[in-house]
């Protein structure tokens, strides 16, 4: 798991969750999860895809994931699984945002889109895009040290099939398109004064006006689907904007298999309203690179979730951070527990019940712990207390670990408030 520095105490407990594009898919990756409650997600999208896709996440899907198809099915579906690991740890974004593809799992992690239509909607889509580009020979670079402007030359003068598929950070633009094609533009950069250009998997068109003809195929799937009000709300690919309207939905996806993805322009955007950490699940580390390379060095943490393990020690970060104060655990399986979060940004103030648990600046100064006489137990809807006029309800039942926050002290959406150990303690 990556990060880079800490951003301020009280701006990290902000989240936004980003998911992958396919291209991140390995042989194997989902063999650390297969023992996660999770993993029950694996057999609800074979039902739906009408294949084995834990064969896919296993090595056993080594030669499978050369299909496009299942490289998209693979990817999407284990970023949910991560996903949802995420969500019984109590872990809520503010927004959530997708390359490529996992615009698609984005949408299903907001509600917006129902799961078993996402699985048919990316299986087809990787489908019509190998359909479209059988018969074509083509190559993706990343053209590093240009601006933007500077790399769309490059494609124009290059005068072949070669488009701007990606803004991946400040100086890292992402080209494809014929192999012809890409090395002219190349050389075009090169003449402008690129410092590097680093050649990649070919995209198979994505993002690029050559998969126009699939486009036409996926849009009457799209017209098909019923798409909902998302929440988090979910920053679109095409214009680095925020689409609460679900009719947006169908026209977005459709406009994305064609339009560059500009991922530096919506990670901008979130670090405008507030994000300070970013949380890219189901991939590597390249993701969460690119994130932090479009913003102010220190000024943001990324982390990559590829395993449980990768879950956990997250969890442990976000407990552990200064700002969120909290019952000092000495046991480190409790930190398996679930975090109960802020719904909204303001106070907070304890239930009644519970405001013995909460840390002291007191206790926090002088011993960094604080001791709860009797476990109290916590049912799933059970009041934790308010933030502002919002009331804060567990979504989870377990023990009462400890508050996390001092009462009054102003939280933002998704920052821990309190935690659950995950068992019943007796006393």
């Amino acid at each position: 798991m990556g990060t880079t520095n800490l951003p301020a105490e009280e701006d990290a407990a902000v989240l936004a969750f980003t998911l992958p594009d396919h291209g991140s898919e390995w042989p194997g990756m989902g063999d650390s999860w297969c023992e996660h409650p999770s993993w029950e997600l694996v057999d609800a999208a074979s039902e739906a895809a009408g294949r084995d896709v834990a064969a896919l996440l296993h090595e056993g899907g080594r030669s499978l994931l050369g299909q496009i198809e299942n490289a998209h099915l693979a990817t999407f579906v284990l970023s949910l699984v991560a996903l949802d690991a995420a969500e019984r740890l109590g872990l809520a974004p503010m927004a959530v945002c997708g390359y490529g593809l996992g615009e698609y799992t984005a949408l299903v992690a907001s509600g917006a889109l129902d799961f078993d239509a996402a699985v048919r909607l990316v299986v087809e889509r990787g489908i019509a895009a190998r359909h479209e580009r059988a018969t074509a020979l083509g190559a993706t670079a990343a053209i590093c040290g240009l601006d933007d402007g500077d790399v769309e030359a490059a494609c124009a003068r290059a005068e072949g099939d070669v488009f701007v598929a990606g803004y991946d950070a400040p100086g890292r633009v992402i080209v494809t398109g014929s192999t012809e094609g890409v090395a002219r533009a190349i050389e075009v950069a090169r003449s402008l004064g690129a410092s590097t250009i680093e050649e990649l998997a070919d995209s198979g068109g994505f993002h690029t006006p050559l998969l126009a003809g699939a486009r036409d195929r996926l849009r009457k799937l799209l017209a098909e689907v019923t798409f909902r009000d998302p929440d988090p709300v979910v920053v679109a690919n095409v214009d680095a904007r925020r689409h609460p309207d679900p009719a947006d939905w169908p026209s977005l996806l459709s406009s994305q298999l064609c339009a560059p993805v500009r991922w530096r322009q919506s990670v901008e955007m979130l670090f405008a309203d507030g994000v300070r950490t970013f949380v890219a699940f189901g991939a590597g580390g390249a993701l969460g690179t690119a994130t932090s390379s479009s913003l102010p060095p220190r000024s943001v943490q990324t982390f990559s979730i590829a395993s449980p393990r990768d879950l956990e020690a997250l969890v442990d970060r976000l407990i552990a951070t200064p700002s969120v104060r909290r019952t000092e655990v000495r046991d480190h399986d409790q930190l398996a527990g679930r975090l109960v979060v802020a719904p909204a940004a303001g106070p907070f103030q304890p239930a009644p019940g519970l405001a013995h648990t909460a840390p002291s600046l007191a206790a926090v100064t002088a011993t960094g712990e604080v001791a709860i006489d009797a476990p109290t137990r916590i049912d799933v809807g059970d009041l934790v207390g308010w933030v502002g006029d919002v009331e804060v309800r567990s979504a989870f039942a377990g023990t009462l670990g400890g508050l996390l926050v001092i009462p009054g002290e102003r939280v933002m959406p998704s920052q821990p408030v309190a935690w659950l150990r995950a068992g019943v303690d007796t006393p």
